[in-house]
C-alpha cells in the first residue's frame, strides 16, 4: 500500500493498514458498491478496486481528490473520486459497505474548525466531531445486510461508537485493536491529553480500533 501522496494529503499509516485488513475480511461479491469516505490518497478505494468492488471515493480536500485520481490512474483502476464532506456528495445513494477513516484526535482548542492537513486528524475537543456525524449519517446509506467499517482511536470513545450505531438499529462491534506508538500529533499534544485524563501517566502507546456495524436484513 503504496500510493502517490501529495503535500498536505493524509499519507497512509497504521491506521490505514488495520481498517484494510477488516476490509479483506468482508465476503463481499464483484460488482458490490463500495464507498470510500475521506478516502486521502485513495489508498482503501484502491484496496476494493483490486477485489473488482464498484468503489466511490469522497474526500473535502481538493488535495485528496487529486491524489486519489492520480493513484487510481497509475492503478488502472476504476473508481468514482467526487469532492465534497462526507455523504454530501452521495447523497440518496445506497452502498454495501461504507469504510471511514475519519479524524478522530481529541484537540486543544476544539472549538476551532480545523484547517490544511489537520482537517485528516484533528476531531474537536473529544475526537468525536466527525466519528459522531457518521454515526447519525451512515445507516441511511448502508443496504439491507450492508456494513460499515469505522477506524478510531481509543481516545475518541468507540464504546460510544458502538452505542450510537447499536441505537440507529445496526449490529455493532469492536473487532479489530493494536496499540501503536505516539506520532507526531500525539506527541505534541501529550501533556495536553494526560491533563484530561485521556491518557494514563504511564500509558505510552495509542489503541487503535475497527467497530464493525451491519444493517440487518
Amino acid at each position: 500500500m503504496n500510493p502517490l501522496v501529495l503535500p498536505g494529503v493524509y499519507a497512509p499509516q497504521e491506521d490505514t493498514e488495520l481498517l484494510a485488513g477488516a476490509l479483506s475480511d468482508e465476503p463481499l461479491p464483484p460488482g458490490a458498491e463500495v464507498l470510500d469516505v475521506g478516502t486521502g490518497s485513495g489508498a482503501l478505494a484502491l484496496e476494493a478496486a483490486r477485489r473488482g468492488l464498484r468503489v466511490t471515493a469522497v474526500d473535502v480536500s481538493w488535495g485528496a481528490v487529486l491524489a486519489a485520481r492520480l493513484n487510481a490512474r497509475l492503478a488502472g483502476l476504476r473508481v468514482r473520486i467526487r469532492h465534497g464532506n462526507l455523504f454530501g456528495p452521495v447523497r440518496g445513494e445506497t452502498f454495501d459497505l461504507i469504510l471511514a477513516n475519519p479524524p478522530y484526535v481529541p484537540a486543544p482548542h476544539g472549538h476551532r474548525a480545523p484547517r490544511g492537513a489537520a482537517r485528516a486528524w484533528d476531531a474537536g475537543g473529544d475526537g468525536r466531531m466527525v466519528v459522531d456525524r457518521i454515526c447519525r449519517e451512515a445507516p441511511a446509506l448502508l443496504r439491507p445486510g450492508g456494513v460499515l467499517l469505522l477506524v478510531q482511536s481509543a481516545l475518541s470513545g468507540p464504546d460510544l461508537t458502538v452505542a450510537q450505531l447499536r441505537a440507529a438499529g445496526l449490529k455493532a462491534a469492536v473487532t479489530r485493536r493494536q496499540r501503536i506508538a505516539f506520532g507526531p500529533v500525539l506527541r505534541g499534544r501529550e501533556r495536553w491529553l494526560r491533563e484530561r485524563g485521556l491518557l494514563s501517566a504511564d500509558e505510552d502507546k495509542e489503541e487503535l480500533v475497527v467497530v464493525r456495524a451491519e444493517f440487518p436484513v
